[in-house]
């Protein structure tokens, strides 16, 4: 009788706590989607009530913060502010754009070969081993060197480094849903490999991409940026951030020209980092129970 009475109490002592229940974790998923949001506002709005145009000569040269200037000018009397502002319609875009195709083309190739296979299996695998075989900055850059400076560029060649994480993820997924026991009841009524994978193998093997692909925002606006700082990217006078650092790096006494793009991207990348980990906690159900 006493062991049956204090077994529930034995069962919550030892049960792991939900981080997704600790007041920080919300504190930073707040943080997360105001920021996003405060982004996403200004990349449709901005046009609306920017205060200057981002190629304008607005004021001196090089002059410092002012409340006319708020992260002051750079060396062509633009607005810095400004520019930073409008930059998010550079890289942003291409972040979002770069996550969506790798994810797209790694479902496909990822699923297809965990669930089928043979020699689509070997063949794809063989390409993510090649491509997961370099550090990804470097062959970031040797992909956009190839293809020429320029925004389009860079954006085709984060494509082809990211895409193979992505494949590799969902190949494991699918290979650990395909033999469960509701798949193998589909196959026994009839049901065709593609029903089933369409249906029933890949909504139960896409979740670890979607959390995957949060987390990735910020890696990849980091990388936009990295490329554009190496020339490799935007080309002046785009205002995009990391052509902008490139500028400021050239007048070290003159911080506000990089420190403005440098806030915006580590804004960007945190807060991404931000959903993406409360998105990890909220899908976890290892952790709600």
């Amino acid at each position: 009788m006493s062991l049956l009475s204090t077994a529930p109490r034995l069962l919550v002592d030892v049960a792991p706590r939900s981080t997704w229940k600790s007041p920080w974790k919300r504190v930073t998923v707040i943080a997360g989607m105001t920021v996003t949001s405060f982004w996403l506002v200004v990349l449709i709005t901005l046009s609306w009530w920017a205060p200057y145009k981002p190629l304008d000569a607005v004021g001196g040269r090089l002059q410092a913060p002012s409340w006319h200037h708020l992260f002051g000018t750079d060396a062509l009397s633009r607005d810095v502010f400004t520019r930073t502002l409008y930059g998010a319609r550079q890289t942003l875009p291409v972040s979002v754009g770069v996550i969506v195709c790798a994810v797209t083309i790694g479902t496909v190739l990822g699923s297809l070969a965990g669930f089928f296979g043979g020699w689509i299996e070997s063949v794809v695998m063989r390409l993510v081993d090649v491509t997961l075989a370099f550090p990804p900055i470097f062959l970031a850059m040797a992909v956009a060197a190839a293809l020429g400076p320029g925004l389009q560029n860079a954006f085709f060649a984060m494509v082809i480094v990211w895409w193979p994480i992505y494949a590799r993820l969902i190949r494991g997924q699918v290979q650990a849903v395909k033999h469960r026991d509701h798949i193998q009841a589909a196959v026994s009524i009839g049901a065709t490999r593609w029903r089933i994978l369409r249906k029933h193998v890949l909504p139960l093997s896409f979740t670890p991409a979607l959390i995957n692909a949060t987390l990735d925002l910020g890696q990849v606006v980091i990388l936009t940026a990295t490329l554009s700082f190496l020339g490799l990217g935007a080309k002046p006078p785009s205002p995009e951030w990391g052509a902008m650092i490139t500028d400021g790096a050239q007048f070290f006494y003159q911080w506000w020209v990089a420190v403005a793009p440098g806030i915006a991207i580590l804004t960007v990348a945190m807060s991404f980092n931000f959903l993406g980990d409360g998105l990890r906690d909220a899908l976890d159900v290892r952790a709600k129970r």
